[in-house]
Formats: structure tokens, C-alpha cells, sequence
């Protein structure tokens, strides 16, 4: 849509926000990727878990760039049945501009609950209201630009008064979630002169609540749902990113199931409940409270978060605690090997080695070797320096040698000239006085001589004090020593939790991609179970459990999905006219396999994917991390710190139980196992792993104080059907891009006949993905309803579709609410109309 030749410009804009950001430079928009150079949760539809960026370093950000824009896009897919979301800690980890994980986990003395909020002023009235909804404050987004173009058209002025007006709706929402934000009474409590222009409110309010802004969650309905329903849409997987699509399609107007293949809602958010004992398997860190979507739903559900207390003490293979002092300089070692790396890729381009990219887990490898060489450099130049100040010693030895025997031929000399001195004769006598001079020579050499050999003396003495001072000084025989090294694969491991997968299987320059995008606040637990959200946001829905999807066939006109039941064993089939699939990003990788036939679980799309959605979901990675639950009958350990480190004995065990939480007051112990012994710990039994948990107990805490658990539990997300892992990462080979093409929805390939030439479905895919994917919703709804055959009919969202916050709950949040707003863009159009008068009811 364009504004014109003689339109004004306005200020180039970029929003952080899950939409697929735009950056815009003049009225008419031009869409631009962009992305960020993890902390940490994981979940959505298929929540996952929370506490990703966990040994990341971590910039506080409190500002959104108006300079780079930024690519967005996301989606959170929940499986037919969830998939798991893991808890990940602030780290303390310096970013590499300022800090990207927030606390290692742990290091940091911990922050209490009271601790200063350093960014409190940004965080009230209309600008906070902005920025806890993810917008910029005093700048139209590039979306807002496409939808409003005659606010652009009229200069500063109108864009003013338009984000007065949309500030004050954001801020009267975040005010009080629990209730329904009506345009009506928007416009009572909207303040002069701003509620002059009715239409202008009434533009605003549908916009914000078209794309999630305000109105999403769980909250008392003024208004009853509409009775006339547009069409119909089936959700594919019951988390997080299925739920919050589904609640917002049906407040638009659609008539909506969700299918979910478990007996439970809410993904890979799983919650322990037994007797007293309460512990979430799956995603269990709200990462970050201000700007996080996740903060209003804990208003409407009654969510008890709880901040976490970041210091984390370490503890030996042998369980002794690991000195302070020499925590903090491996610790310091860590964040200077994350910021070599980022200086060998961003500074460097050192992102390919013999045509195939580097890892991060390569990249810090390499430079630990060019560090152990660089010691064994200063070690031999050290030994030099002593040999060359030995030679000298020698040197100088010798020299006082043949000095002293000069001395000794001189005395003789000199004797020898006395004793044959001749008589003093009356006249000068040329023979007397030449036998004179000798002897006088004689003794002035010897004096010189013996001058010399205190000038060798004190060079001596100032010879042997350097070398003392050489053989004394320590140098450094090895770069990290064994147990340093034990405590830097801690760290390692830390980092290898936050993003659930070996440093192997990291890309080097798109592995933190999402950390410009980290919320700011406590990171916190929720005391009384993640579950109680994605049980909250069941409200109203017809949501069919134990319904596990085998076909999603898509085709211009609509969808059928085809179901097994697993109550009575029987096949359903399910007609509507779109599908939103939400299935984890590991089923999809099995659903594209080769081997996918003999697998349970197995989804088959009919057709199948385009090739390149099939590319991306094979390119971008999706991990592992697993939990040991252990619940006792007492507390034995210190209840004022939420966090304790195991150092595992060797790098290949770095990341068994590497990682201990007390996420409450009750006597419950998470352990995490991640990296490599996350996988293998899928192939050990329940005893053995419960067995090694308690042992490294005892050998921190004594025999005598550790009882045995009450009840145990072992996860094993990797071999979950339903989830196929825990989280996404972006993979060597892949980057930020893919998220986007996850994200981007699949338009049908018409029927044509053999001879006709027409675009392949992925062409046609991209075609709509560029007119509307980006979610800018703008444009839709101008097709008639003979082109409805034409618009996409399969859309995506997970925590694997959105850019700027994967594997975290909120990303997955996110991703349901644009997948909501994209639909209703396609089918209602610009919500100028809506809801008052919804466009024409398509064709069936």
C-alpha cells in the first residue's frame, strides 16, 4: 500500500516484536530482514524450556534499535502432544556488546527479591506501557506505517497523536489484564483532546488486539464471543503456541477444535503433582518479567513466580566447594574464550573451515589450543631468558678468570722488574728510565686489572639476583590445569543447558542470534507449577485430548486432518477450512524422514512440504536436556540458595547432573543432565540414574545426610513421541533465517492441468508469504472470495518459528497470538471493519 510520491518521510523504525519486523524509511514500507548478532526458556505450544541463555553473556537492553531491523517472525509449535520446555538460568556471562546471559547460572551473589530496578523509569506510564508490550515508544512500527498510511501521510503531528492514543490503550490494558479492554471503554478513558477522533480510537484498539497486543490470555469477557463464525480451524497440538492461537481465533469470530495427541494440555510444559511435592519437568523459567508476555498471563491465572537468587555455589568432583577465588578466574576465562569467538566470527568472518562452517564448540576448542600453545610459548621463552642470563653468568665467570690470571702474570712481571732494577744513575740514563716506565706500567696494569675484576663482581652478584628472580618466578607450566579445566567444562556445560545441545552442534555466527531480544528483570519459577497456565488457557475451548494426528492434507478450498483416537483405537476425520500446525520442530524433522513410516507419531503431509520448508526444518537444530526429580522427606540442604554446581571428573561428563535446583520450600531437587549426557542418559535405567544422583549428593553433603527419595522422576524428552527433544538451537550450517521459513504458512498448488505452466507450491507459498507472512496484516482481506482458493491454507507456530525469542514459553505465546492475527488477516482483512462488520463469510 502506498502513500503517495509527495507523502512526508518519516524516521526509520524497528520494533522488536514477533512479528517479522520491517524497517522503514519512508512512507512506503520496505521489508527487510534483520535479526540480532539466548536466557533462556523454552516452551510454547510446545513450551519448552525457560532458562535458556543460561551460561550466555547477557546485555541488558532497554531500548529498541531504531537503526538495524529486526527479522521476526515466530511461532511456538506445540506437538500433538507438548514437547518440553527446560528451565535455563541468567548466566552471568558478558555478551559480547554488553552482557547477553545475565547470571551464569549462578555465579553471581545472588540479587535478592528487593533488588533496584535499574531501568524503573522506562517501565511506567505510557513509555512503559510501550515497552512491556515490545513497541517502541515514540515511533510508528513499520506495521503500524502499512496499516495507517494516512496517519503517515500527515506528518509528526499525526503520528503523535496516534501513539498517544495507542500508548494509553496499551497502557489501560497492562493496567488491569484480567478484564476485557472494549473499544468503548477505550474511548471513556481516554483523556482529552485525544478522544476527539472516535475512529481513530476504534482503528487503533482493533489493530492492537488484531495482533495480540491487548485482549489475549484468560480475562472476564464484556463482550460475548461472536455467534456468526467465519470459518473453520483446526489447532494441531494443545501447549502453549496452540492455546493462545486458539483463544484468539475463536474471539475473532472462527470456529476453532484444538487436537492434542496426550492425555494432558500444555506440551512440553509438564508438571509433577504428588502428596506435597511439586516440580515442572518441562519449561519452568520465566526468563526475564518486563516486556514478557508471560508476566500478564500470571495476573489472569494466578501464576505464584518466585525470582530466582542467581548465586550458585560450586562443588568438586569429589564434593568438596570450589575456592571463590578460583570460581571467579575460570569463570572470567570463560566470558574472554565467548568474546575470542565472537571476535574470530563477527570481526574475523572466521565462520568456514575447508567450505563447511565452524561450530561454537570447535571455534572454543581452537582457541584453548592457540592458549595452551601460547603458554608453551611464554614457558620456552621464560627458559631461554634463564639460559642467556646463565651464559652470562659464564660468561662473566670466565672473565673473571682470565682476569685474575692476568694479574697474576702481571705481579710476576712486576716482581721480576723490581728485583732487576738497576741503581739510580747521577745523569738521566735512557736505559734506567725505560726500566722505570716497565715497572710503573706494570703496576698501573695490574691496578686496572684489578678494577676490572670488581666491575665483574658486581655484575656478578646483579647476574645471579635476575636469575633467583627467574627460577623463582611461576610461570605457568599449562594453560588451565586439570581441575581448571573441569570447572571451565562446567561452564561449558551451563552454556550447553541453555541451549540444549553439545557445543559441537552450535553455529559459530547465528548461535546467540536472539540475545538483542532478552527481557530485562528477575528471572523467576512459578511455585505452584507451569501447568496451571496452558490449564488456564483450556477456558472455552473444545480442546480433544488423546487425538493423535497421522494426516494433514491440505488443498485449495480447505483442509482434512486425519486422527487416531486413542480411547477406543478408532480413526476420525476432521474437515475445516485452514489448519495451524504447532507440532514440535522434532516431529516435523521425523515427519520428513525417510524412516518416518515405522515411527510412532508419524504426521504425513499430503502433498508434502515445499522443499524449502523441508530444508529448513532439516537445517535448523533441535535439542536434548533432561531432569532428574528427587523428592525427600526433609531439606538437607542450604533453603536459602536456588541453585548448587556438580563439576563433573571429565569433558565427556560435563553435563551430568551438572546442576542442582530447589525452585521452592518444599524438599524437592532438580538435576539437570545436558550436552552429550543428555542422550545417553535416555539409554540408563531410572535406578542407576537416581543411584548416581544420590551419590553425588553424599559426596557433597555426607553419607549420613542424605536420605533416600520418597519419589523420583527421570525424563526423557528425546524419546517422548509427542515432543522428539526439548528445545530449538540454531545449528551449524543454519541461522535466524530459518526460524522465518518455519514460520512462513503454505498456500496449496492449484490443480492445473498437465500442460499448464503455473507457479510450484513453494513459489506460490513465497508469494503469499511476502504479501502477508511478515504479519504485518494489512493487506489480507482485499481479495474476493473467489481468491480464497488461493491463500494459505497450512500455517505454523512453535518456539521453532519465532526469531526473536526461540525456545522459550513467551516465544511460543508469541508465535500463537501472530499466527492468530495472520489468519484473521487473510480471512476478516484489515480490522478496520472488524468486529463490527467482518468481511464477507468466505465460500466453503
Amino acid at each position: 500500500m502506498s502513500s503517495g510520491p509527495s507523502a512526508p518521510e518519516i524516521e526509520t523504525v524497528t520494533i522488536i516484536s514477533d512479528d517479522s519486523d520491517i524497517e522503514m524509511t519512508e512512507v512506503t514500507p520496505k521489508v527487510k530482514g534483520g535479526g540480532g548478532p539466548k536466557v533462556e526458556t523454552s516452551g510454547g505450544g510446545a513450551d519448552e524450556v525457560e532458562g535458556r541463555r543460561i551460561s550466555r553473556r547477557k546485555k541488558p537492553k532497554v531500548e529498541y534499535s531504531d537503526t538495524k531491523p529486526v527479522a521476526a517472525a515466530g511461532s511456538v509449535a506445540s506437538d500433538n502432544g507438548g514437547g518440553k520446555a527446560e528451565p535455563r538460568v541468567e548466566p552471568k556471562v558478558k555478551k559480547r556488546e554488553p552482557e547477553p546471559v545475565a547470571a551464569a547460572v549462578g555465579k553471581e551473589e545472588g540479587k535478592g527479591e528487593a533488588e533496584t530496578n535499574p531501568h524503573k523509569e522506562i517501565l511506567t506510564g505510557l513509555e512503559g506501557a510501550a515497552f512491556q508490550s515490545r513497541l517502541p515508544f515514540e515511533k510508528m512500527t513499520a506495521s503500524e506505517a502499512v496499516c495507517f498510511p494516512e496517519i503517515t501521510k500527515h506528518g509528526l503531528v499525526a503520528q503523535r497523536v496516534f501513539l498517544n492514543v495507542r500508548n494509553r490503550i496499551l497502557q489501560m490494558w497492562i493496567e488491569n489484564p484480567t478484564v476485557q479492554l472494549t473499544v468503548e471503554n477505550a474511548l471513556k478513558n481516554m483523556e482529552q483532546p485525544f478522544d476527539s477522533d472516535q475512529n481513530l480510537v476504534r482503528k487503533v484498539h482493533a489493530f492492537l488486539e488484531r495482533h495480540g497486543f491487548i485482549n489475549f490470555g484468560i480475562f472476564k469477557r464484556l463482550k460475548p464471543l461472536p455467534s456468526k463464525k467465519l470459518a473453520k480451524v483446526i489447532v494441531i497440538g494443545a501447549g502453549i503456541s496452540g492455546l493462545s492461537a486458539a483463544q484468539q481465533l475463536q474471539q475473532f469470530g472462527f470456529d476453532v477444535i484444538v487436537l492434542e495427541a496426550r492425555d494432558r494440555v500444555g506440551g512440553r510444559i509438564a508438571t509433577f503433582r504428588k502428596n506435597a511435592y511439586t516440580a515442572d519437568l518441562g519449561a519452568m523459567v520465566v526468563t526475564g518479567i518486563w516486556g514478557n508476555p508471560i508476566t500478564i498471563l500470571s495476573k489472569q491465572t494466578g501464576m505464584e513466580m518466585c525470582p530466582i537468587k542467581t548465586a550458585c555455589p560450586l562443588y568438586g568432583a569429589g564434593g568438596k566447594p570450589v575456592p571463590k577465588h578460583k570460581d571467579d578466574m575460570v569463570e572470567r576465562e570463560f566470558n574472554r574464550l565467548l568474546e575470542a569467538t565472537s571476535y574470530l566470527s563477527h570481526q574475523l568472518d572466521f565462520n568456514y573451515a575447508g567450505n563447511h562452517p565452524v561450530s561454537l564448540g570447535q571455534a572454543l576448542e581452537w582457541i584453548i589450543k592457540l592458549q595452551e600453545k601460547h603458554v608453551k610459548e611464554k614457558q620456552v621463552q621464560h627458559l631461554n631468558n634463564i639460559i642467556a642470563w646463565q651464559r652470562k653468568l659464564v660468561d662473566n665467570q670466565k672473565a673473571i678468570q682470565d682476569t685474575m690470571d692476568s694479574i697474576g702474570v702481571l705481579r710476576v712481571k712486576h716482581q721480576q722488574l723490581v728485583d732487576a732494577k738497576p741503581p739510580k744513575p747521577a745523569e738521566p740514563d735512557a736505559g734506567y728510565i725505560e726500566h722505570e716506565f716497565n715497572i710503573r706500567s706494570t703496576a698501573r696494569d695490574e691496578q686496572l686489572a684489578w678494577k676490572e675484576i670488581e666491575r665483574l663482581r658486581t655484575s656478578q652478584t646483579e647476574i645471579e639476583t635476575k636469575l633467583r628472580e627467574l627460577e623463582t618466578e611461576q610461570i605457568s607450566e599449562v594453560y588451565l590445569s586439570s581441575k581448571d579445566r573441569q570447572i571451565l567444562d562446567w561452564h561449558f556445560a551451563n552454556l550447553e543447558f541453555a541451549n540444549a545441545t553439545p557445543l559441537s552442534n552450535l553455529s559459530l555466527k547465528h548461535w546467540d542470534q536472539d540475545d538483542d531480544f532478552e527481557f530485562i528483570g528477575n528471572h523467576t519459577t512459578v511455585k505452584n507449577g507451569y501447568s496451571c497456565v496452558p490449564i488456564a488457557l483450556t477456558e472455552g475451548l473444545d480442546v480433544r485430548v488423546n487425538t493423535a494426528v497421522k494426516r494433514i492434507k491440505y488443498f485449495p478450498g480447505g483442509v482434512e486432518v486425519t486422527a487416531d483416537l486413542k480411547s477406543n483405537s478408532s480413526t476420525v476425520h476432521y474437515k475445516a477450512d485452514l489448519v495451524l500446525c504447532t507440532l514440535t520442530l522434532g516431529v516435523l524433522k521425523l515427519a520428513i524422514s525417510d524412516q518416518s513410516t515405522s515411527q510412532l507419531n508419524t504426521v504425513r503431509f499430503e502433498p508434502p512440504l515445499p522443499e524449502w520448508k523441508q530444508s529448513a526444518i532439516q537445517r535448523l537444530g533441535f535439542g536434548n536436556l533432561n531432569k532428574v526429580v528427587l523428592c525427600f522427606d526433609r531439606i538437607f540442604w542450604d533453603p536459602n540458595t536456588n541453585l548448587f554446581g556438580h563439576v563433573g571428573s571429565t569433558t565427556a561428563s560435563r553435563g551430568e547432573l551438572f546442576l542442582f535446583w530447589n525452585i521452592s520450600q518444599s524438599p524437592v531437587l532438580l538435576a539437570l543432565v545436558a550436552g552429550q549426557s543428555a542422550a545417553i542418559m535416555e539409554n540408563v535405567s531410572d535406578d542407576v540414574i537416581v543411584g548416581r544422583c544420590i551419590a553425588v549428593l553424599k559426596g557433597i553433603f555426607g553419607n549420613s545426610s542424605v536420605p533416600q527419595p520418597k519419589e523420583t522422576v527421570v525424563t526423557r524428552w528425546r524419546a517422548d513421541p509427542w515432543a522428539r527433544g526439548s528445545y530449538s538451537f540454531v545449528s551449524v550450517g543454519s541461522s535466524g533465517s530459518d526460524y522465518d521459513l518455519l514460520a512462513a504458512p503454505v498456500t496449496p498448488r492449484p490443480e492445473r492441468p498437465p500442460s499448464s505452466s503455473g507457479l510450484n507450491g513453494a513459489a506460490a507459498a513465497a508469494g503469499h508469504n511476502t504479501t502477508n507472512g511478515s504479519g504485518n496484516g494489512c493487506g489480507g482481506g482485499e481479495d474476493d472470495d473467489d481468491s480464497k482458493a488461493d491463500i494459505p491454507r497450512l500455517f505454523f507456530a512453535g518456539e521453532h518459528t519465532i526469531r526473536n525469542y526461540p525456545a522459550t514459553v513467551h516465544g511460543a505465546l508469541l508465535s500463537g497470538l501472530r499466527e492468530a492475527g495472520r489468519i484473521a488477516d487473510y480471512y476478516l482483512g484489515f480490522p478496520n471493519t472488524y468486529p463490527d462488520a467482518p468481511k464477507e463469510e468466505p465460500k466453503k
